[in-house]
């Protein structure tokens, strides 16, 4: 391009030209243009406004630009052009095309090349920042995946993968307990890492040197605990023939870390609480007291506040625990470190599993965005291991995610209250429904998710005539 922006014809609309990502209007009618720049003002992003082609391009040429928002019809060129220069530029700059009626048709077209979606006027200022947003959102997955694909985050197996502001709060507190010997209690939902907390304190502090022990408080049956923590001597018990020192014990200088001790019967607690308090306690069928020095953390899946208040753990237990609590937050509240978890969980079972897997395809990374993750960090590792043993190629791709995070559930029990299709066809339209329906309408969207292109998604929705 050989003239130079003018800076009447391009300024920015919203935004301080950092690092947020930039937002392209271009329009040739003065009041559309400035009644969109206010529109998207709200968005996360710098607007710019442009109010011809020969400018816009001059702009995608100098800086990555994310969203390019563009009349199909403007005086010396069109829409396309911009669609297929932008595409040349940057493959990641997604397109909304806007479009009359006259015009729809080209739209469509422009679908099959590559634009992202269209508006057709007149339009809802809502329809288009969920359009424009939608956009973004996608610029911004599609390469953060493809940056995290040449970047590993692991430094240890203990480590917490993510860069979210919850999860930094919960590396500044793991920061702040660590060299304390005072006890820990760790909350959260199951498979939120818990286990990974408690390694990280010991690791942090002087005991790093000593054991680590981990007991599953729900997996040792309630009349084998306490032989189990505090070990018993010979003849405590039928078939005891021999003394056994119990994890206390083997746990001596270190730390002990106590999952799910919600678990645990209100006998135990107090036992649990006078070694806490004195380090005190008694191997079973003894009755010389044995003094230990073990550091205690615990972590619970259930609030045991509300066990206290009910009456089902005991209360001076409970104070003494959380002398220092750390909260980990479910996956569904940190949705921005779910591709770098992706990208730890590929690096880390690709080359333990033997297949050569380097990565995950966006489309197959915006599923796995979307779904709210009931089992947290557990479930989605354990889908990445799935997927990785599936998949026939090096990226992992829609065809190997799971049918309950693609929008196309698998089949359940018929009940007298289920209307089951009859036919291909009506199968089809129910999952296009259901998918639209789930993506609040958007087209482009829906299209990644089944597959399909854009142009095969428009000409089911005029066949099955979905509203």
């Amino acid at each position: 391009m050989s003239a130079p922006v003018n800076p009447s014809n391009l300024r920015p609309a919203s935004g301080n030209g950092g690092p947020r990502p930039v937002v392209l209007v271009v329009e040739d009618d003065e009041p559309m243009r400035q009644m969109i720049a206010a529109v998207l003002e709200s968005l996360e992003a710098t607007v710019l406004v442009s109010k011809d082609v020969q400018h816009a391009m001059e702009i995608i040429e100098k800086q990555e630009v994310a969203v390019v928002l563009t009349d199909l019809r403007m005086p010396h060129a069109d829409g396309i052009e911009i669609l297929n220069f932008s595409r040349m530029r940057n493959p990641l700059t997604q397109v909304v095309l806007i479009t009359g009626y006259a015009t729809v048709e080209s739209a469509v077209d422009a679908l099959k090349n590559g634009a992202f979606d269209y508006l057709r006027k007149p339009f809802e200022p809502a329809d288009l920042r969920r359009q424009i947003s939608n956009a973004l959102q996608y610029f911004l997955l599609n390469r953060e995946n493809l940056g995290l694909r040449d970047f590993s985050p692991i430094s240890s197996n203990d480590d917490l993968v993510g860069t979210s502001p919850s999860i930094n709060a919960v590396n500044r507190l793991i920061d702040i307990a660590a060299p304390y010997d005072s006890c820990v209690l760790i909350t959260g939902e199951s498979g939120t890492g818990k286990e990974i907390v408690s390694r990280r304190i010991h690791a942090l502090s002087e005991r790093k040197n000593s054991p680590f022990l981990a007991v599953n408080c729900a997996a040792i049956p309630e009349n084998l605990i306490e032989s189990e923590l505090f070990g018993f001597q010979r003849g405590a018990f039928t078939g005891a023939d021999h003394a056994k020192i119990g994890l206390f014990e083997a746990a001596a200088g270190g730390t002990l870390f106590f999952d799910e001790i919600n678990n645990t019967s209100l006998s135990f607690q107090a036992k649990l609480l006078r070694v806490l308090q004195d380090g005190m306690f008694f191997r079973v069928g003894e009755t010389k007291p044995r003094y230990v020095d073990v550091r205690l953390l615990a972590a619970s899946n259930k609030p045991l506040k509300d066990m206290v208040d009910d009456g089902s753990f005991r209360m001076d237990l409970y104070y003494r625990l959380k002398l220092i609590e750390i909260t980990i937050p479910p996956l569904r509240e940190r949705v921005s470190d779910i591709p770098l978890l992706v990208n730890y969980f590929i690096t880390r079972h690709s080359a333990r599993l033997k297949k050569p897997v380097k990565g995950i395809t966006t489309k197959a990374l915006n599923l796995l965005v979307h779904h709210d993750w009931p089992g947290n960090g557990r479930e989605l590792e354990n889908v990445i291991q799935r997927m990785i043993i599936f998949t026939a190629t090096d990226l992992l791709d829609v065809d190997v995610v799971p049918l309950e995070l693609s929008g196309v559930k698998e089949p359940r029990t018929r009940t007298s209250d289920d209307v089951w299709p009859q036919s291909l066809e009506e199968v089809e339209m129910i999952v296009i429904t259901k998918t639209l329906q789930k993506n609040n309408g958007n087209r482009a969207l829906t299209a990644e998710i089944l597959g399909i292109d854009k142009s095969t998604l428009w000409r089911k929705i005029k066949q099955y005539k979905i509203e």
